[in-house]
């Protein structure tokens, strides 16, 4: 496909819509079928605005889910001390929840509209964003195209291509490359994301490491935390998060490996979608062992078996239960799930090979000793019954995996240095609109 081709069916796409675009018909399909949304603030993915629009600039910041709004809430935070308005998009409800707790009325959430031009069209009319901040790997063609046509500067932060998102735009170079020159600035989270970006046609390209080792852990309610220990008592335990289909029968199936082993062991599984929570309780009870679930507040007793983690919001209540904690979405599925929090935890960290998403954190955690990976089942429970059987072992890991977390530390103050040249100009232009109006 000739460069002149690319821009000539990207400029088409522009007016003809979603279903031009291979790319991103599945994700318009996603969308607009997701089941859990709200209800009363679905207009808002058709762009249509649920708040008006605050005097001066304005910065438009958008985060997918609630790993990338997490990512990205100490960069609002610093972006906020500037006195800039800042208008957050998400895309799912749980993501809006996390943003509401945690920046409250400090910032103006909507829902993200749907990558139609009609949708983005109403939103940009609306808000007249003065800067455009997208976060890891949210590339939508139509959302970026109608920002370069208005000549708002886009800068993605964070920025990270998988293996497969890579090769497909790789098929796609020339496309790639007239999609990605709309980007003023490209902030990855690797060398290797960096190399992908500059390889795709994106300039300037600069690294600064993962915004998610600069968030503080995951909170835990200390009442409850409390609670939760005096039941479990002093009985060992391990936990399986983030888990995705298949792996949490494989965590059931290592503790009935090990509760012989390790007397009144506890095996806490968190798995990534809390909704499978009923298909997974009746599979792993039939199993024979004893469940009980979090969402139903039911009490942990000596002949417990397995603590079934199926709330949302409450990572950092299962993560200060254990010190071992198998990290899902890598060995049954592919791409793996976030290490970083567990690790800033002090927790012992085991994964199964299909890690290619956090590839770098990864290497750090096992270059550092903070964690180990696992081809199998049985390999995890033999690596599980390990860390359970040596304490000293289990602690220097958890140790490692810390220390490591603060050395990789330093990504929002690079993030904000690549920045400061589109914020700086908002800042003043605020100040004086401010001044003005006094």
């Amino acid at each position: 496909m000739s460069e002149r081709w690319a821009r000539a069916f990207l400029t088409a796409y522009r007016f003809a819509g979603a279903a031009a675009y291979p790319l991103i018909g599945p994700y318009v399909a996603w969308r607009t079928s997701m089941g859990k949304e709200d209800r009363n603030r679905r207009r808002e993915r058709y762009g249509i605005a649920g708040r008006e629009r605050p005097d001066g600039p304005v910065i438009w910041i958008h985060a997918a889910s609630v790993g990338e709004t997490l990512a990205v809430i100490p960069l609002v935070k610093s972006i906020l001390d500037y006195g800039v308005n800042i208008v957050l998009t998400t895309g799912t409800v749980t993501s809006a929840q996390v943003a509401d707790e945690r920046l409250g009325d400090r910032i103006i959430h909507q829902y993200v509209p749907l990558d139609l031009k009609p949708a983005v069209s109403r939103f940009l009319d609306h808000w007249q964003p003065d800067l455009a901040i997208i976060a890891e790997s949210e590339i939508w063609p139509m959302t970026i195209l109608e920002l370069g046509a208005r000549r708002v500067p886009q800068v993605l932060v964070n920025g990270r291509l998988s293996d497969r998102s890579f090769k497909s735009w790789k098929k796609r170079a020339n496309i790639a490359e007239a999609l990605f020159e709309n980007l003023a600035h490209v902030v990855a989270q690797s060398d290797v994301d960096g190399e992908r970006f500059l390889s795709l046609g994106a300039r300037p390209v600069t690294v600064s490491g993962n915004l998610k080792v600069d968030t503080t852990p995951p909170p835990a309610d200390e009442k409850v935390l409390s609670a939760l220990r005096r039941q479990i008592g002093a009985r060992p335990t391990w936990a399986a998060i983030s888990t995705h289909d298949g792996e949490e029968v494989v965590a059931a199936e290592v503790h009935a490996m090990l509760h012989r082993r390790h007397r009144g062991l506890l095996t806490i599984i968190v798995p990534r979608h809390p909704d499978r929570a009923e298909g997974l309780a009746a599979q792993i009870s039939g199993m024979g062992l004893k469940l009980v679930r979090r969402s139903k507040g039911d009490k942990i007793t000596a002949d417990t078996d397995i603590l079934l983690g199926d709330t949302i919001g409450e990572m950092g209540l299962y993560l200060r239960l254990t010190e071992i904690a198998f990290v899902g979405r890598s060995l049954t599925s592919e791409g793996g799930q976030n290490p970083l929090e567990p690790a800033m935890l002090e927790t012992a960290v085991l994964a199964g090979r299909n890690v290619q998403n956090f590839r770098e954190a990864y290497q750090r955690l096992l270059d550092s000793g903070g964690a180990k990976l696992v081809r199998d089942r049985d390999m995890l429970a033999g690596a599980v019954n390990f860390l359970l059987t040596n304490e000293a072992a289990r602690h220097e890991m958890m140790a490692a995996g810390a220390a490591t977390v603060d050395e990789m530390r330093g990504a929002l103050a690079h993030t904000l240095r690549s920045l400061e040249p589109y914020i700086q100009p908002l800042v003043v232009k605020s100040r004086l609109q401010g001044a003005n109006g006094r």
